[in-house]
């Protein structure tokens, strides 16, 4: 039989919350609990990550990833999609997929706070429109985050490496490339993706021979893109396969050949 739960109020009489009878939630140390949400697209063929600059204290003035307290009567995934879109007017909501838990003492200098991060790959983010605490909100190349050439506040620095070596690991294994290309790609784009986020370079025709053929990876569309600007034979038009729902066809290199750590 379920447990009856009593409301808990705040002094203004604002319900904050259940508690069992009998229960005393003052008899334990408080906490807070944020989400974190890290948006990755590849930008002109650079890895890039969306930050949000703090409009207010802790840390304000510097760069974050986009995030806030969760409130009493909403879902993790709800205080996801809500501050994404408060802080940057991005919309992500059929992609965001948790990455993590963080809360190492002291990661907040206002109080003990638990933070569970976000991730989601997106082609397209849109018009972006910093709004609620958020001062600015911009794309910034990955390899300034992981190289310390933007300073992050809390420990964002920490889950975007999360972030950045999660998406590394599926591309191995998911069809998380298909992500960054659109509904129909070149070859050479879709290498790009893995050059981009391996730090890699590969092999044209080797990356061709793994692709295409009669395991499902892409299936030619019988069309070619655009002309290029110095001429030449257009290249050819794919579209995603049915293979990519069971795995994937590339695998890491393990010596990275531009050193993106």
């Amino acid at each position: 039989m379920p447990l009856d739960l009593v409301e808990v109020t705040n002094s203004d009489g604002e319900v904050r919350g259940t508690s069992a009878p009998g229960y005393d939630p003052a008899a334990y140390p408080p906490f807070g609990v944020t989400v974190d949400v890290v948006i990755v697209t590849l930008d002109a063929g650079e890895l890039k990550v969306l930050l949000v600059r703090r409009g207010e204290q802790p840390f304000a003035g510097e760069w974050a990833v986009p995030g806030g307290f969760k409130q009493p009567t909403e879902t993790l995934d709800d205080a996801a999609r809500r501050e994404l879109q408060e802080e940057t007017g991005v919309d992500a909501e059929a992609l965001l997929v948790q990455l993590g838990a963080y809360g190492d003492p002291g990661r907040d200098p206002r109080m003990n706070v638990v933070t569970v991060a976000y991730l989601a790959v997106l082609r397209e983010l849109g018009d972006i429109v910093p709004g609620s605490d958020a001062a600015d909100a911009s794309l910034h190349p990955v390899a300034d985050v992981i190289r310390g050439r933007v300073s992050l506040a809390f420990d964002h620095e920490r889950i975007v490496r999360d972030a950045i070596e999660r998406i590394r690991r599926d591309l191995e294994t998911t069809g998380l490339a298909t992500a960054f290309v659109g509904p129909t790609f070149t070859l050479s784009e879709l290498r790009a993706v893995y050059e981009a986020i391996w730090q890699v370079e590969l092999d044209g025709a080797n990356f061709r021979r793994k692709l295409v053929g009669e395991d499902g990876w892409v299936v030619a569309t019988g069309k070619r893109s655009a002309p290029a600007s110095e001429g030449g034979k257009p290249p050819e038009l794919f579209r995603v396969g049915s293979a990519w729902k069971s795995g994937a066809p590339i695998r890491r290199p393990r010596r990275s050949a531009r050193g993106l750590r």
